[in-house]
């Protein structure tokens, strides 16, 4: 832990700060990665919801 010495020699316990970055912009792939992974999704929240409405109306 990083500790640091202030004026009369108290001690702070901080957290470390992380680096600071510029985001880049996603690349053609990822974006391709991020369309596909967005249509699993929705397609397993359409089948569950298929699933649970087929479940409770059973008689």
């Amino acid at each position: 832990m990083p500790y640091t010495n202030e004026e009369g020699g108290l001690l702070n316990n901080f957290a470390r700060e992380p680096k600071v970055y510029q985001a880049e912009p996603p690349t053609n792939e990822q974006k391709r990665t991020y369309i596909f992974l967005g249509l699993a999704a929705v397609a397993l929240v359409a089948g569950l919801i298929v699933v649970a409405f087929s479940v409770s109306h059973v008689s």
